[in-house]
């Protein structure tokens, strides 16, 4: 197996992964839009002239702002995870996963063209939804580099958990549990819609037990320079997270894990 042939199935598996979501915008783009423009419109405008202002770190953050990171991380890690457990699922359930399984990739390039392809369909997802927040009140970056890279990590480690979701997925009610179930309530009691420190005690310490409050600060920070928690230690442990999940699933693949019958 040459080198050159493993490069060439990988940009082939990565491409024919993009451009699957891409030809199919109205399940993609159309959802989140519309999703999104009710968030903004109901949270944003209507509740947010009577929420007023949130206090993060002594700031006060118009409500409209401090919920847009939020909803960022939201449409971004649920595409993520969507995308990649949707794509192993499928070529399970088809059998036409035994192509790539074939082909002269390793499998540590299989799984990383699947988990890019589902991190690609997160950022623009999560793009989509700031530009949307754009129409509804001024959005600025406070912290270009953190931005980017919370969303990276964060869209890289939500692909990752959905190539372990399309592996154990036996129908595809299971698909739906997790980001129903799973995904959905874990980024809503994550400090999308409200001030974690406002919770009290003992609520206040098991949000901390949560990962999406780390993500959606990170994201918050990146946007509005304010956070609850710091923001260098939560991009150290989501990255380290990260790798070892992108790690599990090269070992699943090996394994054949969910591949074979």
């Amino acid at each position: 197996m040459s080198a050159a042939s493993g490069l060439t199935g990988f940009k082939t598996l990565v491409r024919r992964e993009i451009l699957r979501f891409l030809r199919r915008p109205r399940n993609t783009f159309v959802p989140p839009f519309v999703t999104n423009v009710l968030y903004f419109s109901v949270f944003g405008v209507i509740l947010g002239d009577r929420v007023g202002g949130i206090e993060i770190a002594g700031d006060a953050v118009p409500y409209i702002l401090f919920i847009l990171p939020g909803l960022v991380v939201l449409g971004a890690i649920s595409n993520a995870f969507e995308n990649a457990s949707f794509s192993i699922f499928h070529g399970r359930w088809n059998d036409y996963i035994e192509e790539p399984l074939t082909s002269p990739m390793s499998y540590s390039r299989m799984v990383v063209a699947y988990i890019a392809a589902g991190a690609t369909r997160g950022l623009l997802v999560g793009t989509l939804i700031a530009v949307i927040g754009a129409f509804f009140t001024t959005v600025g970056v406070a912290h270009p580099i953190y931005l980017v890279a919370f969303a990276l990590v964060i869209t890289l480690l939500f692909s990752s958990f959905g190539v372990v979701g399309g592996l154990w997925a036996d129908d595809w009610d299971n698909l739906t549990m997790m980001n129903q179930f799973i995904v959905r309530p874990l980024v809503f009691f994550g400090g999308v819609f409200y001030a974690v420190r406002d919770l009290p005690s003992p609520y206040y310490e098991l949000s901390l037990l949560n990962p999406m409050v780390y993500m959606v600060n990170g994201v918050r920070y990146g946007f509005l320079g304010v956070s609850e928690v710091d923001p260098a230690w939560s991009l150290a442990v989501l990255s380290a997270l990260t790798a070892a999940i992108l790690a599990i699933d090269v070992v699943l693949f090996k394994r054949g894990y969910g591949l074979t019958e």
